[in-house]
């Protein structure tokens, strides 16, 4: 599969309806999208009565607490994301009880200003492609779903909530392409899928994903990709320290400082001592904090292993060339 270049993105990934998300208070009638042509939408009924039940729980105070936690401001990562003040406790509770919602209802959802809403659906198809009686079909829907839409799936704690079920379990036994081409997206939220969707592989013992997409991933100029690299490299180390020690005896002088420091945390105090060391005295040698990430450079640097190279073609729904 060919890589997505920098300036692409995958059909259905551009920017819904023409609203610009509320800054007060939301109703879930509110929320309902307005394409170009002013004809208002609504959601399908079951979209609709989750919407109704969120309203009913929202809070000012919750609301607050968001938008001190999640940086929403111009220019930050969440710019623009709006919360309507439902903790997430209840919206995951929420979606256990809507477990069973169709595709269109999660696309609806999916397509709401309201960031609660969103998590309700990544929720419900991260639920839906765990379930021990899943069809293929449908996690393979729920797969092309999530990767059709991921212009909607556009925050850290979304990606984190679907991508190791809907995208890492759809891809336990199936070649793994996709996620390379994600980890060279020119988009932030595509990049950190295609590290924390190993994490389900990590669970079977197969660490050879996430140490090629970390490599991938070592120069990326986003905070939020060195945290998550660092974290699952840290998870990586669990099962096998001495890969963690011979993948941070090579990088570590490279690594950005945060993505090391979650990488380290579980090492005694001597390992993380000497790590950071390495990284000090590269840092005042070549005077700079993090490399160029290049995306394309970056493809010719790390190739996906042999086993994961894709061998079916390419279904709806993947990351392909527009």
């Amino acid at each position: 599969m060919a890589a997505t270049p920098p300036g692409n993105s995958p059909a259905g990934r551009g920017n819904i309806g023409t609203e610009t998300p509320s800054s007060g208070p939301a109703s879930a009638s509110a929320t309902v999208k307005v394409p170009p042509d002013g004809d208002r939408v609504a959601p399908p009924p079951a979209a609709a009565r989750f919407l109704a039940r969120l309203e009913a729980l929202r809070s000012d105070e919750e609301q607050a607490k968001y938008r001190r936690y999640f940086k929403t401001g111009p220019g930050e990562y969440a710019e623009g994301d709006f919360f309507t003040g439902v903790r997430m406790g209840e919206v995951f509770e929420l979606a256990k009880e809507f477990a069973d919602m169709e595709l269109p209802d999660l696309e609806a959802l999916l397509e709401q200003d309201i960031h609660e809403a969103r998590a309700g659906a990544v929720k419900i198809m991260a639920l839906q492609a765990s379930a021990k009686k899943a069809p293929e079909r449908r996690r393979r829907e729920l797969f092309e779903l999530y990767l059709r839409r991921h212009d909607r799936i556009n925050n850290w704690d979304l990606v984190d909530l679907g991508a190791p079920r809907v995208v890492g379990g759809w891809l336990r036994d199936k070649p793994r392409d996709v996620l390379y081409d994600l980890a060279r997206s020119p988009d932030l939220w595509e990049r950190r899928t295609a590290i924390v969707a190993t994490s389900w592989f990590l669970r079977d013992g197969e660490q050879d994903d996430t140490y090629a997409i970390a490599e991938l991933l070592l120069g990326d100029p986003e905070d939020l990709i060195h945290k998550a690299v660092g974290g699952w490299l840290r998870d990586a180390g669990r099962g096998d320290r001495q890969r963690l020690l011979q993948f941070l005896d090579t990088h570590a002088p490279a690594m950005p400082r945060v993505a090391l420091r979650h990488a380290i945390e579980h090492l005694d105090q001597a390992q993380r001592q000497n790590y950071l060391a390495r990284r000090t005295a590269k840092r005042g040698h070549i005077g700079t904090d993090t490399p160029a990430f290049e995306p394309e450079s970056a493809a010719a640097a790390v190739e996906v292993p042999p086993d994961r190279r894709r061998a079916a073609p390419k279904g709806p729904g993947t990351a392909t060339t527009m």
